[in-house]
C-alpha cells in the first residue's frame, strides 16, 4: 500500500477519533457531522467497493477504539484482566464494531455500481439516498443483533442541544441519526459541487432540515399530570473495588440508610444493586426502618438489590413504604457482565479471569408492571436497559415518569457515566416524559421532558439530589410508532434509489453525475 493511500485511511481514522468529541461529555455538535461528511465525499471518491468497506472500517476503528475505551476499567481495574489482554479484548471489539460502517461503504459502493450503469450515479442519489439510508439502517441493525449495542449511535450527539433533537419524538434516535447522516450528504454535496445552483439547493435544503428540528422543539407532545412530586436520589459513592467485599455490606447498607432518612421526599431512589446482597437477605428491622420512614414522608423508596427466585438470580428494583411492596426485574442482560453465553466454552473467561460478581442472571418478564408509587406510574429500567428507546416505550403511555438505576462504577472516571446519561436524555426527548437517574458514582441527574439536564450531581461524590418533578401523560409519534416509522422511511429513500435504475438512460446522468 503506497504512502498516499494510506494517508487517506489515516484521515478517515482520525475523522472517527474526532467524532467521539461530539459526545458528551464533550459536547462538540459539528464534529460527528463534519466527520461523517467527510467520510461520505472519500467514499463518493473510492474505487471500487472493496476500497470503501475499507473506509468504513478505518472511521468505525477510530470512531470505536475512542468511544468505548473506557471498557478498559472494567476488565483491567476491576475484573483483573492483564494489561496485555485487556487492550487487545477492546480492540478486537471497537474492530468487530467496525465492521458495521465498513458494511455501509461496500453496501453502498455495490449499489451505486449496479444502479448507475454507463451513465454513473447522481451524486444527489449516492449522497442524499443511499449513504444515509445505509448507515442509519446498519446502525439499527448495530442495536438488534446478538442482544444489540447501540452505543455511540450518531444521533446521541445531538441530544440535547441541538436542533435536531426535535425530531426525537417524532422517530426516536434513528430518525435524529438519520436527520445527520443527510445533514452528512448535504455538506459533502456541497463540497464536491462547491457553489452553484446544486450547492444553493444543498444549502436550503441544509437550512429547511435544522430549522425544522428547531421548530419541533416547540411542540408539546405530553401533558402535566398532577402537581409536582418532590423526589430524592441518593449517590451512595461506594468504589466498585469494595462493594460486593463482605466486610464492606454494613458500611454501605448504613450510607444508604442515612441518605435516605435526611431526606423528606415522597420518593426516594437508590441505584442499582445500592445493597449488594439478595432481597431476602435484607434484615427485617432494616426494611422496616426505611418503610416507616418513607411513610412519614407519604411515599414510597426504591431499592436497588438482587433477587433468587427458584434458583435464579435477578438483578432487581423493589419498593418499600405506603403502597403495596412491588419490584422490577432486568429483562435486557448485558452479555458476559450479566449472562454467559455459549457457557461451555465461555464459562472460563468469566468464572476463572474475569471473576464478575453475580455474571449468570435470570431475565426479567420483557412486559411488567409500572410500579404504583408516590401517587406516580413509574417505569424503570435498570442501567443498560435504556440504551434501547424502543423497550421503554413498552410502558408509555402509562407511565408518568421514567427512573434509570445505574451503577457506572465500573468504567472508573472515564467519559462512560457522561454518555450513558446523554442517552437517557434521548430516551425523554422520545417519550416526552421526565427521567430520573439515580447512579452509585454518577451521573445522578433529573432530565426534563425536553431532554435538558435540570440537576446532575458531581460524580465519585456521595450526595442527595433532591428535586421537585413533573408527571406527563400523552404520546409522542415515537411512542405510537416505536422505530417502525423509521425504518419504513429508510426503505422508501432504497427504493426511491433503485427507481432511478428505471429511469431512461438519458435521464439519469447529467451534471454531477458519480463516474
Amino acid at each position: 500500500m503506497n504512502s498516499s493511500r494510506l494517508n487517506k485511511y489515516l484521515l478517515v481514522f482520525c475523522s472517527g477519533l474526532l467524532a467521539v468529541l461530539g459526545f458528551a461529555p464533550f459536547g462538540l455538535l459539528p464534529l460527528p457531522l463534519l466527520a461523517l461528511a467527510f467520510l461520505f465525499v472519500r467514499w463518493q471518491h473510492a474505487q471500487g467497493k472493496w476500497q470503501a468497506a475499507r473506509l468504513g472500517f478505518a472511521f468505525g476503528f477510530g470512531l470505536f477504539s475512542a468511544g468505548i475505551g473506557w471498557l478498559y476499567v472494567a476488565l483491567h481495574d476491576y475484573g483483573d484482566m492483564p494489561m496485555l489482554l485487556a487492550a487487545p479484548a477492546i480492540a478486537v471489539f471497537a474492530a468487530m464494531l467496525a465492521l458495521f460502517p465498513a458494511a455501509v461503504g461496500y453496501a453502498e459502493a455495490r449499489l451505486r455500481s449496479r444502479l448507475g450503469g454507463r451513465a454513473g450515479v447522481p451524486l444527489q442519489v449516492s449522497l442524499l439516498l443511499l449513504m444515509p439510508a445505509l448507515w442509519v439502517l446498519l446502525e439499527w441493525l448495530r442495536g438488534l443483533l446478538f442482544t444489540g449495542f447501540p452505543w455511540l449511535t450518531l444521533g446521541y450527539a445531538q441530544a440535547a442541544a441541538s436542533p435536531l433533537a426535535g425530531y426525537a419524538p417524532l422517530l426516536g434516535v434513528y430518525g435524529v441519526s438519520l436527520t445527520v447522516a443527510l445533514s452528512a450528504g448535504l455538506l459533502a454535496l456541497i463540497w464536491i459541487v462547491r457553489w452553484g445552483r446544486q450547492g444553493q439547493l444543498a444549502l436550503a435544503a441544509l437550512l429547511l432540515l435544522w430549522l425544522g428540528g428547531a421548530a419541533l422543539r416547540g411542540v408539546e407532545w405530553t401533558q402535566p399530570e398532577g402537581g409536582l412530586l418532590k423526589v430524592s436520589l441518593l449517590q451512595g459513592n461506594i468504589s466498585q473495588d469494595i462493594k460486593f467485599e463482605e466486610g464492606q455490606l454494613i458500611g454501605t447498607m448504613e450510607t444508604y440508610r442515612r441518605l435516605a432518612q435526611g431526606s423528606d421526599a415522597r420518593l426516594i431512589v437508590m441505584p442499582e444493586t445500592a445493597l449488594p446482597l439478595l432481597r431476602h437477605e435484607l434484615p427485617l428491622s432494616y426494611a422496616e426502618l426505611l418503610r416507616n420512614h418513607v411513610r412519614r414522608n407519604g411515599g414510597d423508596i426504591l431499592i436497588g438489590a438482587f433477587e433468587r427466585e427458584h434458583g435464579l438470580y435477578y438483578n432487581s428494583v423493589f419498593s418499600l413504604g405506603s403502597a403495596d411492596s412491588q419490584s422490577y426485574r432486568k429483562s435486557h442482560l448485558v452479555p458476559f457482565g450479566e449472562f454467559i453465553p455459549l457457557r461451555p466454552l465461555l464459562g472460563w473467561l468469566i468464572n476463572d479471569v474475569l471473576r464478575i460478581p453475580m455474571s449468570d442472571q435470570a431475565r426479567g418478564d420483557q412486559r411488567q408492571q409500572v410500579l404504583q408509587v408516590a401517587g406516580q406510574r413509574v417505569a424503570v429500567d435498570i442501567c443498560y436497559e435504556d440504551v434501547f428507546g424502543e423497550e421503554i416505550i413498552r410502558y408509555l403511555p402509562e407511565a408518568t415518569l421514567l427512573v434509570n438505576v445505574s451503577n457506572d462504577a465500573w468504567y472508573g472516571e472515564s467519559h462512560a457515566a457522561m454518555q450513558h446519561n446523554q442517552i437517557a436524555q434521548m430516551r425523554a426527548l422520545e417519550s416526552g416524559r421526565m427521567m430520573l437517574r439515580a447512579t452509585n458514582t454518577g451521573v445522578t441527574s433529573v432530565i426534563g421532558r425536553d431532554g435538558r439536564i435540570q440537576h446532575m450531581l458531581p460524580q465519585h461524590e456521595e450526595g442527595v439530589l433532591t428535586a421537585e418533578v413533573q408527571g406527563y401523560v400523552g404520546s409522542t409519534p415515537y411512542v405510537r410508532w416505536g422505530n417502525a416509522a423509521v425504518l419504513l422511511l429508510l426503505i422508501l429513500m432504497l427504493i426511491a434509489a433503485w427507481q432511478f435504475k428505471q429511469l431512461p438512460s438519458h435521464l439519469q446522468g447529467g451534471e454531477g453525475s458519480s463516474k
